[in-house]
């Protein structure tokens, strides 16, 4: 077992989650719990910080981007609102979508919120962080970059694809992912969390536009191989139609570590429980497939890390992580180097 920093550390983990979408935010509303839990639990986090891509362009993020040439703020909006206490009425209304085919249709109020702020203070991540103050969120988050970076994609046929909404739709024929301008510099903050990190986890969400994209900022990926933190890459439920096809839970791990080969991961969280032939069925019409169901005989690596495998499915009609069930496991992955630490 490898000597992690925090093995022979009493207090609580600090913990950072990278990515994006609905992966990330799900992954920090099963956290959240432990955060500030007493030394009376196994195992808590006394600091929870989200690493968030900043490459969306498209709905009510897009057009606050295209018109008020400022960062997407959806998914900086839901890790806020994870990371918020579940029964807050003004969580609620950070989430509220206005209606109507007008100017406001199809917003985010939380958006508009923070376009405001961003304007108001001149600057996206302290608007971010104000609007984490009042929503007490449990966790500080950054966007991976300030610059206005947009995401890339050279095909296989040497053609260009700029835009995440457009790549979403290309991943087959992807040759290599950039950002523009792909000398984007990180958020310092960022990049101090990594590296004060006891745990650090990637995923679960869209790969190609989710979980790549912090990583290609410079720097990120250098710092999080230079970390001695516990590191984890969760998998995705479901490929992805148009992005993913195909994809199994090692060639997800393994196109990561195509653009960050300098990343040893040590653990892999895998989903094993089937999902219900009814979501099978529905998922198939859409073009998807589960990820990660094997067989009598299953993996026990991938890529040098330890599969940790689990029922880690939402009991809901949707194909989603349990929010819960999910950052139990990653937690418990996170204690092994501290049990393997008492017990000498």
């Amino acid at each position: 077992m490898k000597h992690h920093l925090f093995s022979d550390n009493t207090s609580g983990l600090k913990f950072v989650a990278i990515g994006g979408g609905n992966g990330l935010s799900t992954l920090l509303s099963g956290l959240k719990r432990f955060v500030d839990a007493g030394a009376d639990e196994p195992i808590w986090i006394d600091d929870l910080s989200a690493i968030v891509a900043v490459s969306d362009d498209g709905g009510s993020s897009g057009r606050i981007r295209d018109e008020l040439q400022m960062l997407p703020p959806g998914d900086i909006r839901n890790c806020m609102v994870a990371l918020s206490e579940d029964s807050l009425t003004l969580s609620k209304l950070f989430q509220h979508r206005f209606s109507g085919d007008g100017d406001l249709g199809g917003h985010n109020f939380g958006n508009l919120f923070l376009a405001a702020l961003t304007e108001v203070t001149g600057d996206f991540a302290e608007a971010v962080k104000l609007s984490s103050e009042i929503l007490a969120s449990k966790g500080q988050i950054y966007p991976a970059t300030v610059a206005d970076v947009r995401l890339a994609a050279e095909l296989k046929d040497g053609k260009t694809v700029r835009g995440e909404t457009k790549i979403g739709h290309v991943g087959p024929m992807i040759k290599r992912l950039f950002l523009e301008p792909e000398d984007c510099q990180p958020l310092p903050e960022a990049l101090t969390a990594i590296a004060s990190a006891d745990v650090i986890t990637v995923g679960p969400g869209s790969l190609f536009t989710s979980l790549i994209p912090p990583i290609l900022v410079k720097g990120v990926s250098e710092a999080i191989a230079a970390s001695r933190a516990v590191k984890i890459f969760i998998c995705n439920l479901m490929t992805q139609p148009g992005e993913t096809d195909g994809l199994s839970s090692r060639l997800h791990l393994e196109l990561v570590r195509q653009y960050a080969p300098q990343i040893d991961f040590d653990y892999v969280i895998v989903n094993d429980h089937p999902i219900s032939e009814s979501q099978l069925e529905k998922y198939a019409s859409e073009g998807a497939e589960q990820i990660g169901v094997h067989g009598s005989i299953s993996p026990k690596t991938i890529e040098g890390a330890e599969i940790v495998y689990g029922n880690l499915l939402d009991e809901g009609e949707m194909v989603r992580h349990d929010s819960e069930r999910l950052a139990q496991v990653v937690l418990l992955c996170a204690l092994q180097p501290r049990v393997a630490a008492v017990g000498g």
